[in-house]
């Protein structure tokens, strides 16, 4: 038995057949194989759940996306509501300050137009007192009485014709 020891290459091929048949008498390639089995069957469960997860992330952004575009539009009608109800309220208040100003400027016309009727009238009684000062100076100074008494007569009596 001791040259059997001393035999390298035989010890080494005897350990590697005992070491096989170990291997193959423990199932060892069929733990191998059902541990690869449940590896495969994990990752293409992890594949499958990625694959669902991209589809669902795929849906939830084309359902962003259509709310983002709905969210757009509705922005845009209301800013293009409210630019129209901008235009109406300048419109109106452009009227309304043109209506203002029309009404003030005819009060204004209508006040200098009354007050160049009083002041008409102002240098109208001015002028006729003016005149009737003359007048009476004029008489005093140059009528006889007895022309005096005629002229208040022709006065008098051209005033009961205009009356009439």
């Amino acid at each position: 038995m001791d040259a059997f020891l001393n035999n390298t290459t035989l010890v080494v091929g005897l350990s590697f057949v005992i070491f096989v048949a170990l291997i193959i008498w423990k199932r060892v390639p069929a733990m191998i194989g059902k541990s690869l089995d449940e590896r495969s069957d994990k990752i293409k469960a992890e594949i499958e759940e990625a694959r669902q997860l991209k589809e669902d992330a795929q849906s939830l952004l084309a359902q962003f996306q259509r709310k983002s575009r709905d969210a757009q539009k509705e922005a845009d009608a209301m800013i293009a509501q409210a630019k129209e109800e901008a235009d109406h309220y300048q419109k109106e208040a452009i009227a309304s300050m043109d209506a203002l100003l029309e009404r003030h400027q005819k009060a204004a016309e209508e006040k200098i137009a009354q007050l160049e009727t009083n002041a008409v009238k102002e240098i109208s009684a001015a002028a006729v007192e003016v005149a009737v000062n003359a007048a009476r100076q004029i008489i005093d100074q140059d009528l006889a009485a007895k022309d005096k008494n005629k002229l208040v007569d022709d006065g008098i009596s051209g005033l009961k014709d205009s009356l009439h």
